[in-house]
């Protein structure tokens, strides 16, 4: 009996609907790349050349875990006392300087963590001009004439981690905020609540996923710095593994510190997922009318205003103020070593950037195309870089990439006889294939964003008279989105010029980057040096803040 053509074509269609295409292979490169140091990291781990994981059980081991955890956990908590308690007082209550102060709340993200630290250290350590400044007004001589803090210590780490880490919960929160209809505040006041209680009661639980997301970030951040701990004599599991491999040259011991940290990394993700999961709300009829700044005492507007401007001016007026007081003592004088840095920060970010924005938007724009759950999977794996700490990266790197330079010196070498050496351990392409790695969840995040808010009627208007899917991107899709394009690009770029732990492990001999030559000159104490290259990341990083601030009005 001849088979009816429908019959016959259904399973071609079903065929060719799955069948990979370009943008399933994409997707597929990425998320392999993503995974390849985390495989690298487990083999190098399990089959170490020196086993040391003994005497790390033995001697250090709990030492670097409970630090982690402590800073983590301090951290935590205080960047979701200010970072919330900024966000309320922006959002609910009505004082002088309102307006400019839930802008300017942002600005200490654009310090890093370890540039703040190493000009704090220097302002109040013994030998800083603080502690001069005291002896000489009050005719003091000895450190046993009195007390001051020991700024070298766990809580100068996790005081500067707070306000510099702290915008992330507050930009979140505030977000949350905003977003309440004004129609739940009248209801908890209508059922007899007050300010507090309804504040507790109501705000808070409803805000709980935007604040629970940025204190994952915090956290995350928080133990995979390398420079402010450093700086601050803490000893943490990232500390632990740039002194295994750097000074024991165990790149087994490293690893097996990574896979500790990871582990922090991945408990906390999933942490964070399951919460945001778990999580139900429901929108209210008045949701475009927004909760009105309440007015409040003068007392309470006064002291609304004191606490922004305390923590503005200690997270980012602090760092500023005396790095801008190093550099002027030196006329901001640039050296060659700085104009190198420079330069190779700008041609890393600006290749960094390019690559990943291209790759994470043309993942995207296959999986809007496409559909289909491989791909959106795919698409998830290869944004996993962005939890990756910087160091566990980097040691996870080094082995495929050096095992890929044997092979392909070796292929040359028994075909013309020459060896040509290293060609991507110790160079410039590791450090651009750890930052693609490792910011790629950015573009990818962007991209989301961006298609999310194009009408479809538009594309589909474009498809209808014919143009092609390249054609309507480049010329329809691709001018709509200019603006997440360009912030994926700007954001990209300013963390690849800050990234300081995979650059100080994977960057050749002699390369300098704005962040490994700011982090040489602070351990030197050369701080007027250090303060022009720590001054330019920041202004870089100011571009980006406002950028972000002027997105979340």
């Amino acid at each position: 009996m001849a088979k009816n053509s429908a019959d016959v074509a259904q399973p071609r269609e079903k065929a060719r609907r799955h069948r990979p295409t370009i943008w399933v292979l994409l997707a597929a490169v990425c998320a392999g790349l993503v995974v390849l140091p985390l495989v690298a990291l487990v083999w190098i781990a399990a089959t170490p050349s020196e086993p040391i994981w003994a005497h790390l059980v033995t001697t250090s081991l709990a030492r670097y875990v409970t630090n982690t955890i402590c800073l983590m956990i301090t951290v935590g908590a205080g960047t979701v006392i200010l970072g919330t308690g900024l966000a309320y007082l922006v959002t609910h209550i009505a004082f002088p300087g309102r307006w400019w102060l839930q802008y300017a709340l942002f600005f200490p993200l654009a310090v890093p963590a370890y540039i703040a630290a190493f000009a704090v250290v220097d302002f109040f350590e013994f030998a800083g001009p603080l502690q001069v400044w005291l002896r000489s007004v009050f005719g003091w001589s000895r450190p046993g004439d009195y007390w001051f803090f020991e700024i070298r210590s766990f809580g100068g780490a996790a005081s500067v981690f707070t306000l510099t880490l702290y915008p992330y919960v507050y930009l979140l929160a505030r977000s949350s905020f905003r977003s309440q209809a004004a129609g739940v505040r009248d209801t908890a006041r209508s059922l007899g609540l007050g300010p507090l209680a309804t504040a507790w009661r109501v705000s808070l639980p409803l805000a709980r996923p935007g604040i629970v997301a940025g204190v994952a970030i915090v956290m995350m951040e928080t133990i995979s710095d390398f420079g402010t701990v450093e700086f601050f004599a803490v000893q943490t599991l990232t500390t632990g593994i740039f002194s295994v491999w750097l000074e024991s040259y165990n790149a087994g011991g490293a690893a097996q510190l990574s896979l500790c940290l990871l582990i922090l990394v991945i408990v906390l993700v999933s942490l964070e997922r399951i919460q945001r999961q778990s999580a139900q709300f429901n929108k209210t009829g008045r949701q475009t009318q927004l909760v009105p700044p309440r007015r409040v005492s003068p007392v309470g507007r006064a002291a609304a205003l004191v606490a922004c401007l305390i923590v503005f001016a200690l997270g980012f007026g602090l760092p500023m103020g005396l790095l801008i007081t190093h550099a002027l003592a030196i006329g901001f004088a640039m050296s060659q070593g700085v104009l190198g840095a420079l330069a190779n920060s700008v041609v890393l970010g600006s290749v960094t950037a390019g690559l990943t924005v291209i790759a994470g938007f043309a993942v995207v724009y296959g999986v809007v195309q496409r559909g289909g759950h491989l791909l959106a999977i795919l698409s998830r794996i290869s944004t996993l870089g962005y939890a990756i700490p910087g160091a566990v990266l980097g040691i996870g790197l080094l082995s495929p990439l050096a095992g890929l330079d044997h092979l392909i010196a070796n292929g040359i070498e028994a075909v013309t006889g020459r060896n040509i050496g290293l060609l991507f351990t110790g160079g410039i392409v590791a450090l651009i294939f750890a930052y693609v790695v490792r910011f790629f969840a950015i573009a990818i995040g962007a991209a989301e964003t961006g298609f999310a808010s194009l009408p479809t009627s538009v594309t589909l208007a474009a498809r209808t008279l014919g143009a092609s899917q390249l054609r309507t991107l480049g010329q329809v899709t691709g001018p709509m989105m200019k603006t997440s394009v360009l912030s994926a690009l700007l954001l990209v770029f300013v963390d690849t010029v800050k990234e300081l732990p995979a650059t100080l492990l994977l960057r050749p001999f002699g390369f300098e980057t704005l962040a490994t030559y700011t982090y040489a000159q602070a351990t030197l104490e050369n701080l007027a040096e250090a303060a022009v290259p720590a001054l330019m990341i920041v202004a870089l990083s100011v571009a980006a803040v406002i950028f972000l601030a002027r997105t979340n009005r």
